[in-house]
């Protein structure tokens, strides 16, 4: 076999992949506030709904009673439990604290809130899946540099 030397780039492809390297830099120098920006959105998602559930609690039992179907838990449950994680966990997820685990909790809670309720929509279905989306970035990617998660572990020499 002969042996081929590789061919040196050309001026452009040079000049491309430098461009491309430059880019991708100041991309990155933005991931934190994206990531801030990401876990805002999902938190003032969910806890909005919180919100509205604690606002009008018969409605909400009525809801759980009539219209949602969460296996293995008594509607009453189910509405506390409900109303508690779309609370508590993006509180969690807005100060970065504990942050892959409340996502991860978010994530269990949107499956079971989409497959609940059978009479879900083609647009809220594409809802669940854009928040449950977000999420699993969160979660693989963590919180970025603004968060308490973060300030943490660099105290701690993590």
């Amino acid at each position: 076999m002969e042996a081929t030397a590789a061919t040196p780039p050309t001026p452009f492809m040079h000049r491309a992949v430098l461009a491309c390297a430059a880019v991708a830099k100041k991309l990155d120098r933005l991931q934190p506030l994206f990531a801030l920006a990401l876990r805002l959105y999902v938190a003032r998602v969910f806890f909005t709904s919180g919100l509205i559930k604690l606002g009008s609690w018969a409605a909400t039992l009525g809801l759980f009673q009539n219209e949602y179907h969460v296996p293995l838990l008594p509607p009453a449950l189910a509405a506390m439990m409900g109303t508690a994680a779309e609370i508590g966990l993006p509180i969690f997820l807005f100060l970065g604290l504990g942050t892959r685990a409340a996502a991860i909790a978010l994530f269990v809670f949107n499956v079971v809130a989409a497959t609940s309720y059978p009479d879900l929509s083609v647009a809220g279905l594409k809802d669940h899946i854009l928040w449950g989306s977000l999420l699993l970035v969160t979660i693989f990617y963590g919180p970025g540099r603004i968060a308490l998660d973060h300030w943490i572990a660099r105290r701690a020499g993590a």
